[in-house]
């Protein structure tokens, strides 16, 4: 029996070992919906941990705009407001149509916070707009819904920045001289009756009608807008006219067209929405007047463009300043 004895004595060893090493083999597996040990989560924080201490406010860069603040882990840094500017009107269709913008604008931009606000005559009033953002802590970047550096720009819109101290935030740049700007021109022209043929006509031409300023950027933009029309336009001449403020008046840029040949003359309208203005512009047109720019797509585009090149000059401005 001494023979039989040891056999089974080393069967039952190495049973013992095979059942070991399974053992720690299966040791280093996790079940679905295993929740990690003490130690495993201060090497791999979960991500979205309640109760944690928030980080540190950030001292705002040059221009306005603070750096985005860190976001706890899984948390994407929240992007400052986009607060669309437009002057306000007493026509009721004007802030419809702003507010149609913004919904492209939306679309275009998911997640992003858009707010409308007007310098007057309409609510919200840009003030009441900005007071309600330093409320709630966030940053902002104003996009004027005006196409040239006129008072409005350069004078209204940062004054009401400087009334909220509190309010990190900076103004973009006008719409302005931009190609999207011109596709939207040239498409409400279209839309009125504008054929391809009429850009080589020798007999057509067309009156840009915008509202006007004292401030002589702003007629300088306007006249850089009109030679891009032109171009898009196949060559026609388009001769800058405005409503107010400035010269020459549609009427008068409607004879001096006519005074070389071309009495075939289109009014194209450089207004957001419909308003006083942009009716009386097109009450003047000789032929077709095309509709304000709205809601068209390439508008919502070149608003987003803008604010974003207010963030990306935030940003060099932040870089050269800890240089």
């Amino acid at each position: 029996m001494t023979e039989p004895d040891s056999t089974f004595a080393n069967a039952a060893e190495l049973l013992g070992r095979i059942t070991e090493q399974l053992g720690t083999q299966l040791g280093h597996l996790r079940p679905y919906g295993h929740r990690p040990r003490k130690q495993e989560q201060e090497v791999t924080p979960p991500m979205n941990i309640t109760g944690r201490a928030a980080p540190a406010p950030t001292e705002p860069a040059p221009g306005g705009i603070a750096p985005p603040r860190p976001a706890l882990a899984g948390t994407a840094p929240t992007a400052p407001t986009l607060v669309a500017v437009g002057h306000g009107s007493r026509d009721p269709r004007a802030r419809a149509t702003l507010n149609r913008l913004l919904d492209r604008v939306r679309e275009l931009r998911p997640g992003l916070d858009v707010r409308l606000a007007h310098i007057e005559l309409n609510t919200p009033l840009l003030d009441t707009t900005l007071a309600g953002l330093a409320a709630e802590g966030r940053d902002a970047v104003l996009v004027p819904l005006l196409f040239a550096p006129g008072h409005h720009v350069t004078h209204d819109l940062p004054a009401a920045l400087a009334a909220e101290p509190a309010l990190r935030a900076r103004v973009a740049e006008p719409l302005g001289a931009h190609p999207l700007l011109v596709e939207a021109l040239a498409d409400r022209l279209a839309q009125a009756g504008w054929d391809t043929g009429d850009g080589t006509s020798a007999g057509t031409g067309v009156v840009l009608a915008s509202a006007g300023s004292r401030d002589p950027r702003s007629g300088a933009e306007i006249r850089r807008i009109a030679a891009l029309l032109g171009e898009r336009l196949g060559g026609v001449p388009v001769v800058p006219a405005y409503t107010s403020a400035a010269a020459p008046t549609v009427p008068e840029a409607v004879r001096a067209l006519a005074a070389r040949g071309r009495h075939r003359v289109a009014v194209a309208s450089c207004f957001t929405a419909p308003g006083l203005f942009a009716t009386r512009a097109a009450a003047h047109a000789p032929w077709i007047a095309a509709a304000p720019l709205g809601a068209h797509p390439a508008l919502a585009r070149l608003v987003l463009h803008r604010y974003d090149g207010a963030l990306r000059a935030t940003t060099r401005e932040r870089e050269l300043a800890t240089v």
